[in-house]
């Protein structure tokens, strides 16, 4: 979400303007941007939302993309955009069996070309794609009885990247700003962002969506609200003398939000009618079921992957909320997701995947020693300095590994090794070892 500083324009003469005589009017359109020239020289400006100038090569990189998502050799896709009359388009729109209003005019006309011509490649992505994520959308919808037209938001929100980030700092598939996905039940530290995890921030949007309807009542405000927050609508309907509606308001509006409702018009008019355009879904082999299981201790990505031989992207995008690679069992327990034939092995090798190059992937110490010898020269002083450094032993508590006792005293598994003489990983509760 990108809010410029909004033209100050001859604004409700020209918004009648611009959508009832729409034949006085020269539209211009450039990467990120359409221009608006009315019949009297005023200018508007309407900017695409960012991630509709996302580029499909950075699509098809995803894991997701490049496991399960492929071109549909069967379906003879041509690289023609077929030429409709105006008419058309709103008899389309007018078909589509949706609660919120799909109006037709030469803005949104100008959005359906955008995604139906430049787009149509993304737009072959997100239809595979969109069977992935559509079911976790319209269940969350359902749960909090919204239109499940807005299935199609994050289209326009993320172009259905679940790591997207916006150059405004907005992230994942619903785009949530860190305050917002916070207000809304959202986990966001250091090491986890759950405005990228697709069920938990599915959620929480709709519960936003819903709220934002029971302020605004209507539809296109609620969605315009979505992208540039409630108080900026409220101002634009102030300084619209309370007109309540979006396209009475528009001039009013930020250049991002001007594109916001052509955009989700357009996004819900080619995942209806794509075949009509020539464009054909990537073909979706969809995954095979998940599983869950629920770490007490951190655990590295990368512990589980090696130890167990299965991809560190799989792990990564199947848990995208952990940011570090790291899955922070310490301060809670959290869950990890995983094919559940890789679940039962991890539990069956925990101990060897908790063990694993521990001192290397999980730096952070517990403790520190802090050297308190005088900051003097000498032999003297050198030798007050080593009869600080005395051995020392601790009792092995239950449950305690040697990764465990090194993060807990500042050493690495090797070193209580060398010290105790100890081979392998089994230690016995209750025994003294030497931690230095």
């Amino acid at each position: 979400m990108n809010y410029r500083h909004l033209l100050h324009i001859s604004l409700l003469a020209f918004s009648y303007s611009l959508f009832t005589i729409t034949s006085q009017a020269q539209i211009t359109v450039s990467d990120d941007e359409v221009t608006i020239t009315d019949s009297e020289g005023h200018e508007e400006e309407i900017e695409f939302p960012e991630f509709m100038n996302e580029d499909v090569d950075s699509l098809l990189s995803l894991y997701h993309a490049k496991t399960y998502l492929s071109i549909d050799e069967d379906c003879q896709m041509r690289d023609i955009n077929p030429v409709f009359s105006k008419e058309v388009y709103m008899e389309r729109l007018k078909g589509m069996p949706t609660v919120m209003e799909m109006p037709y005019n030469e803005v949104v006309q100008t959005f359906i070309d955008r995604y139906t011509g430049r787009l149509r490649k993304s737009v072959s992505f997100m239809l595979g794609a969109s069977n992935f994520f559509i079911p976790i959308f319209e269940e969350a919808l359902e749960v909090y009885q919204l239109p499940l037209e807005l299935k199609y938001l994050p289209i326009i929100e993320s172009a259905l990247k679940p790591n997207a980030v916006s150059r405004a700092g907005a992230a994942g598939l619903w785009q949530f700003m860190v305050t917002t996905g916070k207000e809304y039940g959202l986990e966001i530290n250091s090491l986890v962002d759950e405005r990228r995890d697709p069920v938990r921030s599915s959620y929480a949007a709709a519960h936003y969506l819903s709220d934002l309807y029971k302020i605004f009542n209507d539809w296109n405000l609620v969605i315009a609200a979505y992208n540039c927050g409630p108080a900026t609508i409220n101002k634009a309907i102030h300084r619209a003398n309370g007109e309540k509606d979006y396209w009475k308001i528009y001039p009013y509006l930020p250049k991002e939000t001007r594109g916001y409702v052509p955009a989700f018009i357009a996004a819900n008019y080619v995942m209806n009618y794509y075949c009509e355009h020539n464009i054909c879904p990537m073909r979706c082999e969809l995954p095979a079921k998940t599983d869950t299981v629920v770490v007490g201790r951190n655990v590295h990505f990368s512990q589980i992957a090696e130890v167990l031989g299965i991809e560190l992207d799989m792990l990564r995008s199947l848990n995208p909320s952990y940011r570090k690679d790291v899955i922070p069992g310490d301060t809670k327990p959290s869950a990890i997701r995983m094919l559940p034939a890789d679940i039962t092995r991890f539990i069956d090798q925990q101990d060897s995947i908790f063990n694993y190059r521990t001192d290397q992937l999980l730096t952070k110490r517990t403790t520190v020693d802090v050297n308190d010898a005088p900051a003097s020269s000498g032999s003297g002083s050198k030798a007050r300095r080593s009869r600080g450094r005395g051995a020392k032993s601790v009792t092995v508590r239950k449950g305690d590994t040697l990764g465990a006792i090194a993060r807990r005293y500042g050493t690495t598994v090797q070193k209580l090794r060398r010290l105790n003489g100890i081979k392998g990983n089994n230690i016995r509760a209750g025994k003294k070892i030497k931690v230095k």
